[in-house]
């Protein structure tokens, strides 16, 4: 059944083709992609985006391939999903993230090449800015995705905030801030409320401390408990570190 969805495309157009025309196929009769909506799948989403920056992180290609497959698979059934809601086309993203790169990149496709990086970033900033019109700098805040792991969003959020203008606390992001906050945490007789918001407070200042430092904190904390995963490797699991 379906022989011509058996063979392997040529070029990547007739390749996404053949991949819609397989989800469009598992909607029809896979009683388990049948009942499928944006919401059931949206941790799928996440797993498999987590699962290509591991292979990123092993420098696996073949497993990257294979993974990047799988985010297509998403990719793929939500413009599916989206068109069956009549909401938008299977090709609408594809084209939507075209017009966005040519718009954000404008000193390839309109002012020319040959400017520092640091600029086209600043640009890139400034484009997304006004592609959103004017929004007050909670509105920025709050479109980080909630979704983002805590640390990640923690860390955009104060990038935003600095660049919208937003008026720090004298000391904020010093390593100073940083220890008073943990002599607090240590000197108090807390709450289990009490202590969920101070060491929440604690893990924001370290946050804001480690990019200041021109470290990512996300990046530290991965490195970190692969260390510690290697320690108890070579302790044999003696509880100890």
């Amino acid at each position: 059944m379906h022989d011509e969805l058996k063979i392997p495309a040529k070029s990547a157009g007739e390749a996404y083709e053949r991949l819609l025309a397989i989800v469009r196929v598992l909607r029809a009769e896979c009683p388990w992609d049948r009942v499928q909506d944006h919401h059931s799948l949206r941790t799928c989403m996440i797993e498999e985006a987590y699962e290509v920056a591991e292979a990123i992180d092993r420098e696996d290609p073949a497993n990257m391939d294979e993974e990047l497959g799988d985010v297509m698979l998403q990719v793929a059934f939500h413009s599916l999903l989206a068109e069956e809601e009549s909401v938008f086309d299977p090709i609408d993203p594809i084209n939507g993230v075209c017009e966005k790169m040519i718009r954000r990149h404008p000193h390839i496709f309109s002012d020319g090449a040959g400017k520092a990086v640091d600029n086209n970033v600043e640009k890139w900033e400034n484009i997304k800015e006004r592609e959103h019109g004017e929004r007050s700098l909670y509105e920025q805040l709050a479109d980080v995705p909630k979704a983002f792991p805590a640390l990640i969003r923690s860390t955009k959020v104060q990038k935003k905030a600095s660049r919208g203008g937003y008026a720090w606390n004298d000391g904020f992001g010093s390593w100073e801030q940083v220890t008073k906050q943990a002599l607090e945490l240590t000197g108090s007789d807390l709450s289990d409320g009490e202590a969920e918001q101070q060491i929440g407070e604690f893990l924001f200042l370290a946050a804001a401390a480690a990019v200041r430092s021109g470290v990512e904190p996300e990046k530290a904390l991965e490195r970190a408990t692969e260390r510690f995963i290697e320690t108890a490797r070579q302790t044999a699991g003696k509880r100890e570190w």
